[in-house]
């Protein structure tokens, strides 16, 4: 696939899940949909790390590193949200 094509996949995979974020937040406040929430974030960053940033192509030790990232965070999040 033409790199543009993978830009315009990737923009329209981001704008979804943005759209999904938002659906999720109107739900309800509630634990599980807080971690739902999270759990599109980190779909949201994989999206930007491999798509946009293209580290699909990067060495494995880099591309770890970027991809394993959000989960941190996400990890992080929600621990303050369970405790």
């Amino acid at each position: 696939m033409a790199a543009s094509r993978v830009l315009v996949v990737c923009w329209a995979a981001l704008a979804a899940l943005s759209v999904c974020t938002v659906m999720l937040g109107h739900a309800g406040a509630s634990t599980q949909l807080s971690i739902a929430i999270l759990l599109v974030a980190v779909g949201k960053a994989w999206l930007i790390a491999d798509g946009f940033m293209e580290m699909r192509h990067a060495p494995r030790l880099w591309r770890r590193l970027m991809l394993s990232w959000g989960v941190v965070l996400a990890a992080g999040v929600g621990l303050t949200l369970v405790s």
